[in-house]
């Protein structure tokens, strides 16, 4: 049963993908950590398989209509991969413990999550055809966007190595404001970074964790079938009003997320204070005046 409802998941990030065309992926960690019972770490690698294999997929219509920038995706992408690789190196440092990673994967989520209500309710597109045209970003005031832009790509990818997102959420502003390309060429250009991004996390993990080969086939394989689903029904729904209702969902499951670490985090922090003799004096002497 509990097979059957992750892969109905499974099925579900991919339609959601195919429909919005982004923040599904998201969903991943959460479904094979809480339903499939994976541990976080390889979990996150796996999640990093998934991510990348339904990015390559949603980038090929993209690349028919000409919505990829290869000079871009070469700028940006070199940068997001190099941090992806860090990110994941990082990952698998003692240090860094599976709280630490589904915490600030919870975060992420939050802003993902915000970021998709925002964009649902500030602008009204007039029709369909400009839907992508109506959504704006402010602009940036520098004099040296391309150096922000590697930046940023750093950035994106040591997140995307530590906990597994994609980052389409924090791309494809970065891609329109810095690398000044339109919104389609942006999204297209994006998926084709975050599955080049995959690669290199995932390169950063291999050796460290063991991964469940079987059920991340199985799991990529009915998102990318979920995928063409979405992309079907894309041209009956209306995209906008699906971005709402998913960024509260996505705020509901980061919430949760959260609150399932928030112990973890505490045992944490209490471990840290103990573990030196002055940290320990020093906690019983407030414990004593309270």
């Amino acid at each position: 049963m509990t097979w059957i409802i992750g892969h109905f998941f499974a099925v579900c990030i991919g339609i959601s993908l195919g429909l919005l065309g982004g923040g599904g992926s998201v969903l991943a960690l959460p479904v094979l950590v809480y339903v499939m019972g994976v541990a976080p770490k390889p979990a996150i690698a796996m999640t990093l398989i998934i991510v990348g294999s339904v990015s390559l997929l949603g980038s090929i219509p993209h690349a028919r209509r000409g919505n990829l920038n290869l000079k871009i995706a070469g700028i940006f992408g070199s940068a997001t991969m190099l941090g992806a690789y860090l990110g994941a190196r990082i990952a698998t440092l003692p240090i860094i413990t599976s709280a630490f990673q589904m915490i600030l994967f919870g975060l992420s989520m939050l802003v993902a999550a915000g970021l998709m209500i925002y964009r649902s309710i500030k602008a009204k597109p007039e029709s369909s055809e400009d839907e992508l045209a109506s959504i704006q970003y402010v602009k940036p005031a520098c004099k040296y966007c391309w150096l922000w832009l590697m930046t940023e790509g750093i950035a994106v990818g040591v997140l995307t190595g530590l906990v597994g997102v994609g980052g389409g959420f924090a791309i494809v502003p970065a891609l329109v404001l810095l690398g000044n390309i339109p919104m389609r060429q942006a999204i297209g250009t994006s998926l084709l970074i975050i599955a080049c991004n995959s690669v290199a996390g995932l390169l950063g993990y291999l050796g460290h964790v063991s991964l469940d080969w079987t059920l991340t086939v199985s799991f990529t394989f009915l998102a990318g079938c979920g995928t063409v689903i979405g992309a079907y029904l894309a041209q009956f729904i209306s995209a906008k009003q699906l971005q709402k209702s998913f960024g509260y969902f996505l705020l509901a499951v980061a919430t949760f997320v959260l609150v399932q670490n928030r112990d973890s985090l505490q045992n944490l922090k209490k471990s840290s204070v103990y573990q030196q003799p002055n940290n320990r004096v020093a906690a019983e002497r407030i414990n004593f005046l309270r």
